[in-house]
């Protein structure tokens, strides 16, 4: 499927906020609303979705009102780019709900990450659609976004100009599995919201891709167990390469005196037969410290100099 990119944004446009899986409740309230500041005070006008703020169990209303504020959104000629409140639940219930016409016709920017993938995914799958795995407004935005996710953050919503990012920067020392060289489209995001995409029509084809994986609160059995899924779906056959993000708040490897494997010899034993470059430990995930990476978009990783170059722009000028 061809490439379809947003127009980048550009101070005084009009973002918006929508919550397409949980709601910004209790601490992430208030961080919402330092996080809808924060983006008015970077020169931008911000449109708040009707539910973004509805708490419906552990979503931010019913499918079909959640699904009502992304389309609105994706509908809205004024609307530049839009940007999830935060994660959580529920976003893969809503992927049958989107209107993907409304993209093909207006494509903008939008942003978000963890249960978040899926929507990413989808609209990559459905309309070829570049999107981008990043800060959310009640999260990093509202507990103060760090120099270094910002600077990555707004250099890629911006600028059609292309740049590599660094897998090795303070604090984050990159494990090699594999040297190389290979080039694809950047894929996937949060492992376990990739997964239930499998056999769907929400699912890119993965062939010659570059795959991201990270993850939040998975112990490494369940780790274990999604990458079985993807080997047994074909996906790590398919793929060019191989990036690892953090996986954090994982379960101690001893847990209650329980033996385990390690997150490092489970990753050993489903890639010891790719011949395809693979590095870990990439600043990329739930974490505060992060790149800001282009869903969809061509790039080059670099295993053995420790680069990932985008080969292409992730987003086109505006007009």
């Amino acid at each position: 499927m061809k490439t379809l990119l947003p127009p980048q944004i550009n101070p005084g446009d009009l973002i918006a906020i929508v919550s397409p899986a949980s709601p910004p409740y209790g601490e992430k309230s208030r961080q919402y609303q330092t996080g809808v500041q924060y983006l008015q005070q970077r020169g931008y006008r911000v449109l708040e979705g009707q539910h973004v703020l509805k708490e419906y169990g552990y979503l931010a209303g019913t499918d079909e009102e959640r699904a009502e504020d992304l389309n609105a959104m994706l509908r809205n000629p004024d609307v530049k780019a839009i940007i999830c409140s935060r994660g959580g639940y529920g976003t893969p219930r809503i992927l049958h709900r989107i209107d993907y016409e409304a993209v093909r016709r207006q494509p903008k920017i939008l942003v978000g990450y963890s249960d978040i993938t899926s929507l990413q995914l989808a609209l990559n799958a459905q309309t070829g659609l570049v999107s981008f795995s990043g800060p959310m407004v009640a999260v990093e935005m509202g507990k103060g976004i760090l120099p270094f996710t910002e600077k990555y953050f707004w250099r890629i919503l911006t600028s059609p100009r292309r740049f590599a990012m660094k897998t090795n920067v303070p604090g984050f020392k990159t494990k090699v599995y594999r040297k190389g060289v290979a080039t694809g489209r950047l894929l996937g995001g949060c492992l376990s919201l990739i997964n239930p995409l499998i056999g769907t029509p929400y699912m890119p084809d993965f062939t010659g891709a570059i795959l991201v994986l990270e993850d939040i609160g998975e112990d490494v059995y369940g780790i274990d167990r999604y990458l079985v899924q993807l080997r047994y779906a074909g996906v790590l056959k398919e793929i060019n390469g191989l990036i690892l993000g953090q996986f954090l708040d994982m379960e101690s490897e001893e847990e209650g005196g329980q033996p385990s494997l390690t997150l490092d010899q489970v990753i050993k034993e489903h890639t010891h037969d790719l011949k395809i470059p693979i590095v870990a430990n990439f600043p990329y995930g739930h974490n505060d410290f992060k790149y800001t990476l282009p869903i969809g978009c061509r790039v080059q990783l670099d295993s053995q100099s420790g680069l990932v170059r985008l080969l292409e722009p992730a987003v086109s000028k505006a007009v």
